[in-house]
């Protein structure tokens, strides 16, 4: 009788966690979709601040570059070993230039700089908000009347909506350096028979898509991040709560809305 008395209760506990933690969740959800409109709203309003808006574009994309090179060298690099691995011995070397193209402009350019963005610019937007929380700055903000989303989210999320597809773009032109300077090194491939692939099968379409997505990437990075940073709890363990919240989700984020577009678009 006691085993069965434990057994509902624990049932009920089991219930009661996931009824909160589905309220949690339903509820986080409303709030990011609240501030995402919000945040649009207020969109009209950027161009009356546009030196804050060129700020955040120059910390936000900018100083990003030097991180977006290594990795975009490397990322074209790897494309160019696996590719060569898979394909030796069935198809001409040629067509190893069309792998590299469609691969890097279509898929693993935006979606590898943007993750990768991701990690240092979300991070970096949760944790200043959630700063500006936990030292009542926000509120401080609020007394004096002045709008936290126009002034500290709307100039950002523009940042990263221009800045994200040139950060993608340079990133795909190092992928694509890497790639010819990793094939012929390593693989004895030259760079006319790389190049000579690449304008096999390249479309500007795959560009635009690529570009196109990592604007929507942008969008998630920058509002993720403003979420969190507004979601954290007081103290220095809450803003870096925020933080590790901030990049899983955006990252969870870009590979799904990635997936979705490939569905709609391609």
């Amino acid at each position: 009788m006691n085993f069965v008395l434990r057994g509902i209760a624990t049932v009920g506990e089991i219930a009661r966690t996931s009824g909160r933690l589905s309220g949690d969740f339903l509820r986080s959800v409303y709030r990011y979709y609240h501030l995402l409109v919000q945040t649009f709203t207020r969109m009209p309003l950027l161009f009356k601040n546009p030196d804050l808006t060129a700020s955040h574009m120059y910390t936000l994309g900018i100083e990003s570059l030097p991180l977006v090179t290594v990795i975009g060298l490397f990322l074209g690099s790897e494309i160019v070993i696996q590719g060569m691995y898979q394909m030796s011995g069935f198809i001409p070397m040629r067509y190893l230039g069309v792998i590299v193209c469609k691969g890097i402009t279509i898929e693993l350019g935006p979606v590898v700089t943007s993750m990768v963005v991701a990690g240092r610019v979300a991070t970096g937007i949760a944790a200043e908000i959630g700063s500006m929380k936990t030292s009542e700055q926000l509120d401080a903000m609020q007394v004096l009347n002045l709008d936290a989303i126009r002034y500290l989210i709307v100039p950002k999320t523009a940042a990263c909506i221009v800045m994200l597809p040139v950060l993608t773009i340079w990133g795909e032109l190092m992928a694509f350096t890497g790639s010819i300077v990793n094939a012929y090194l390593t693989v004895d491939i030259t760079m006319q028979t790389l190049t000579s692939g690449f304008r096999l099968f390249f479309q500007a379409k795959d560009l635009f898509i690529g570009v196109l997505k990592t604007s929507v990437f942008g969008i998630i990075i920058a509002i993720t991040g403003a979420h969190f940073g507004f979601e954290a709890r007081s103290g220095a363990e809450g803003v870096g709560e925020a933080t590790t919240k901030a990049v899983v989700v955006s990252a969870v984020l870009i590979l799904i809305f990635d997936f979705v577009m490939a569905v709609l678009v391609l």
